[in-house]
């Protein structure tokens, strides 16, 4: 499965965002999803199946818990994919940054005669 097809569903982008903030158990994830997406327990291991079996997450055992943390392989291969795209935005963002600094000064410039008075 290419990455993207893994990272086209919302419940196994959510899964990643909850491992992102660190290793969950599957019974962490699974309540959290549950209670968002309205679905099943064993809909929710499915969705950690195909993370995990696509190199998106690892798993390791703690005692009967199965602990689940990301694996950030994949997510560098999609960054190095998106670099050639970056271009699109970060123009954009620059002279976002150029006009929101422009703002600043022409409001410092707006308040500095009221400083004097």
């Amino acid at each position: 499965m290419h990455a993207f097809d893994v990272l086209g569903d919302p419940v196994r982008r959510r899964i990643l965002e909850l491992l992102a903030d660190g290793e969950r158990s599957a019974g962490e994830v699974s309540a959290v999803v549950q209670e968002e997406f309205g679905i099943s327990q064993p809909g929710v291991s499915q969705h950690l199946r195909v993370l995990r079996e696509n190199g998106f997450t690892t798993v390791r055992a703690a005692g009967t818990r199965r602990l689940y943390a990301v694996d950030p392989a994949p997510l560098q291969e999609i960054d190095r994919w998106l670099e050639r795209y970056r271009g699109f935005w970060t123009q954009r963002l620059d002279a976002l940054g150029t006009e929101i600094a422009r703002g600043r000064r022409e409001r410092r410039r707006a308040a500095e005669p009221n400083r004097e008075s």
